[in-house]
């Protein structure tokens, strides 16, 4: 299995924010579409970083309120572990869980196409592992 199935699954709609927008701008895009993370982009394209509600918890601890109005670049990840939807779904997961990390952008070649999160690859295997059982069960059934 490789991550292009689950990004066929879930869908390549991301959701990214530019490097100057401040933090609340941040929260309400992550409150808006429900989500936990948010790749840092000028474009919608180039991946420049990765920012999380970790991130925003972690300096608003240290930094105050103040943060609030601080731009995005201020707290984002600029290291960002990538992968491509040909790596494979269970390399990927091992990275992630190595890393301590839980949303990983997904490129095709230097151009964003998806996101994918933990729970993705979760909820993927976990369907998956769902049907193995289910077409077992009906196979012996027969």
């Amino acid at each position: 299995m490789r991550i292009a199935d689950v990004v066929k699954r879930k869908g390549g709609d991301v959701v990214t924010v530019r490097p100057d927008a401040t933090v609340t701008e941040l929260l309400a895009l992550l409150s808006e579409h429900r989500i936990g993370a948010v790749v840092v982009s000028d474009d919608g394209e180039a991946v420049h970083g990765i920012v999380s509600e970790r991130d925003v918890v972690r300096h608003l601890h240290t930094d105050g309120a103040g943060l609030l109005e601080a731009p995005v670049r201020q707290i984002m990840t600029a290291e960002v572990h990538t992968c491509t939807p040909d790596d494979s779904l269970e390399d990927m997961a091992s990275r992630m869980t190595d890393r301590r990390i839980r949303h990983v952008p997904v490129l095709q070649g230097d151009r964003l196409a998806a996101i994918v999160s933990i729970g993705d690859i979760v909820k993927f295997r976990i369907d998956t592992l769902q049907t193995e059982r289910d077409q077992l069960r009906d196979y012996i059934q027969q």
